[in-house]
């Protein structure tokens, strides 16, 4: 592959124009978005979930439940997708909308902590009216976060289909979500160092002067790195659009961009039944996956014995596994067995990893625990390669930001219910058993589940059933207009 910003032209208007392709300086480049919303994950439920759950004494459905209202949102992503196709802004599709969108969840992520700390503190006078204030404050500030991140996620994962073709779209997914790991990683290291780490030997409860210092460090942390993420990100998707984009060239609907309202968009996405299977593939997939995201951090600190630095780290383990992963498979995997079955093989390998995740607590060794991290991690790359390459596929370049708000729903929904459940199973298992192992024992029993459930979705996928009800129902949006 050349280390060059156009590496070669493609035929992709519709003229027949040679278009530059992608390098892989600009795939690099694109992928510090990514790693932009991966340093945020890791900040959000790495950090606000663990301390809000063990050292503020929040009940973990509350704390789950509060920062999940981000992904209760998700529906947003589709009228975002759909604006960012009809309404560029200067000219651009999709650039302004990643900008305005990453100014300002950036800007949620930091008034977030400093409601978290309000909570807990009417939280040690008990459950009072002002408490419950806070907990809807909590909750509002993430359903600004979550929109903010929807407008600017779902218009960059557009930009991507706008300026790929199918060829070389494995090799873009591959390297742009594999610095989506590079950041939880750079996060979950950068978040340690800032955390202090707590006076007494058990790791397990905070004294005052502790959790004072927790306080500051967390403050400096979620002050330094959103101003850092935003410069990132415009220098991730500067000049990108204008150069690459075939967007214009692609859609048959070009010279008439005000023509693609939402309801015509949805007509459009609606058309086959291919849509909804992969839809509640995505869905069944991403909850699966995810349920552990709310509980990990207290597992390792309820069960290992981990202090808050610990347990931030082990973001790291996961996420080096996930990035071998992803790597691995848009080289490797994915050209030799194809999209669908590479995400099959992943369902079944991260099914089996979190059976592995049990076998770990057994020990309470935390070496156990990373290492069977690492391995998940892994799985999950290989599953997260295969599903997302299927879903450029599963793509309309007419409507895309639509499509991928659809598919961006899916997901963001499924994270939110992932989120809220892992809390909710948790403090179900907690109530049935007297031993932490078996409460989180369950929350990943019923992933795995989940999991092998998605693989029987994935069977009844087909992508060329869905491209042929695509065009028919682009062809049929364009006759009306004509009559």
């Amino acid at each position: 592959m050349k280390i060059s910003d156009a590496s070669d032209l493609s035929p992709s208007s519709m003229d027949g124009t040679a278009m530059p392709r992608l390098g892989l300086v600009t795939m690099l480049r694109l992928g510090l978005y990514q790693m932009c919303l991966g340093i945020m994950s890791v900040l959000t439920l790495g950090i606000l979930n663990r301390v809000m759950i063990n050292e503020l004494a929040i009940p973990a459905t509350i704390a789950a439940g509060t920062i999940a209202m981000h992904q209760f949102v998700a529906p947003s992503r589709l009228w975002f997708g759909q604006m960012s196709d009809a309404r560029p802004i200067r000219g651009y599709h999709r650039t302004g909308y990643v900008w305005l969108g990453t100014l300002m969840f950036t800007l949620a992520a930091f008034v977030a902590v400093q409601v978290m700390w309000q909570l807990g503190s009417s939280l040690e006078r008990g459950w009072t009216a002002s408490t419950y204030a806070w907990v809807g404050i909590m909750g509002l500030v993430f359903v600004l976060y979550g929109l903010a991140l929807s407008a600017g996620s779902t218009p960059f994962a557009a930009l991507l289909v706008d300026i790929s073709d199918e060829d070389d779209r494995p090799k873009l997914v591959s390297i742009v979500w594999s610095m989506l790991m590079v950041g939880i990683v750079i996060g979950a290291i950068t978040s340690a160092r800032f955390l202090p780490q707590p006076t007494n030997s058990t790791c397990q409860d905070l004294g005052t002067a502790d959790l004072a210092a927790l306080k500051a460090g967390v403050d400096r942390l979620f002050a330094i790195v959103p101003v850092v993420v935003m410069g990132l990100a415009i220098f991730a998707t500067a000049g990108v659009e204008k150069k690459f984009s075939r967007f214009s060239s692609r859609s048959t609907l070009v010279e008439r961009e005000d023509q693609i309202t939402l309801g015509r968009a949805v007509r459009v996405l609606t058309a086959s039944r291919q849509t909804g299977l992969f839809f509640t593939f995505l869905l069944f997939m991403t909850i699966s996956l995810f349920m552990q995201d709310a509980v990990m951090e207290s597992y390792g600190g309820q069960v290992f014995g981990m202090c808050v630095a610990d347990t931030t780290r082990l973001n790291a383990f996961w996420g080096m596994g996930t990035l071998l992963g992803i790597a691995g498979a848009g080289f490797a995997v994915v050209p030799r067995i194809g999209k669908k079955n590479t995400a099959r093989l992943g369902c079944i390998a991260v099914a089996i990893a979190l059976i592995g995740l049990i076998v770990a607590g057994l020990s309470a060794n935390p070496k156990f625990l990373q290492w069977g991290l690492l391995v998940f991690g892994l799985a999950s790359g290989i599953t997260t390669t295969g599903a997302i390459s299927l879903m450029l596929d599963l793509t309309a370049a007419e409507t895309a930001g639509t499509f991928i708000g659809a598919w961006g729903l899916a997901q963001a929904l499924a994270r939110a219910i992932a989120t809220v459940t892992g809390g909710a199973v948790l403090d179900l298992g907690k109530l049935l058993f007297g031993a932490p192992l078996l409460a989180y024992g369950l929350v990943f029993s019923i992933q795995a589940i989940g999991m092998l459930s998605a693989v029987w979705l994935l069977s009844r996928v087909n992508v060329a059933e869905f491209k042929a009800d695509a065009q028919t129902a682009i062809a049929s949006v364009i006759q009306q207009d004509l009559d």
